[in-house]
């Protein structure tokens, strides 16, 4: 229970910068976003391996080290930490005054392409023989998430995650139209990254 527990808060508090960020119009947001994936990485990592994203859960599974009755319990928390985080904000701040408008089939791309990477950092910094017990695994990951959110954030949002879209979709910035496509294709580009992981024999 207590990797569920830490899966929920950790997502809260990435979903809760998300939208504080976000709504607050803070051009640094990237930096914030990431910096808030990368404590409660630290925070929670060696209590849950610090997933906080469905689609990272999914290559992680994929990768063999999340166990299969984990996959389920360890999304439906992420998700329930977004949509709380999502509740507190939108208290908070409100909700963003209009969803962002994305071309979908860009969208799509941006997302795959931000995702495979997030998730392949997260492969090689957290779950190999050769980087066990390393103390820089948590900026890795977050400022992989930063450098994703300058590049297509004006594109598709940067989630890279479908909790996190499902919390902006609840603060209404992201499009719920559009909620489908952040989880079929941030989870496509997750497993693409845990394919090629797995063909390239990284850790052997």
């Amino acid at each position: 229970m207590k990797k569920y527990i830490t899966e929920l808060i950790g997502t809260f508090f990435l979903v809760y910068a998300v939208g504080h960020n976000v709504i607050g119009g803070n051009p640094l947001a990237p930096i914030g976003i990431g910096l808030a994936l990368a404590v409660m990485i630290y925070a929670g990592g060696h209590i849950s391996g610090g997933h906080f994203n469905p689609a990272v859960t999914v290559a992680v599974w994929l990768r063999g080290k999340c166990d299969t009755k984990d996959v389920v319990p360890y999304i439906l928390c992420q998700v329930v930490g977004a949509v709380l985080a999502a509740v507190a904000v939108s208290w908070l701040r409100g909700k963003a005054a209009a969803p962002a408008d994305f071309e979908l089939s860009k969208l799509i791309v941006a997302e795959i392409i931000g995702t495979f990477a997030l998730a392949w950092v997260v492969l090689n910094v957290a779950t190999t023989k050769a980087n066990a017990n390393n103390s820089f695994y948590g900026a890795a990951i977050g400022l992989t998430v930063t450098m994703g959110a300058f590049a297509v954030g004006g594109i598709s949002g940067a989630a890279f995650n479908p909790a996190v879209a499902t919390g902006a979709v609840a603060m209404n910035i992201l499009k719920g139209g559009q909620l489908w496509a952040y989880w079929v294709f941030c989870i496509a580009g997750a497993g693409a990254a845990a394919f090629v992981f797995n063909k390239l024999k990284v850790d052997e």
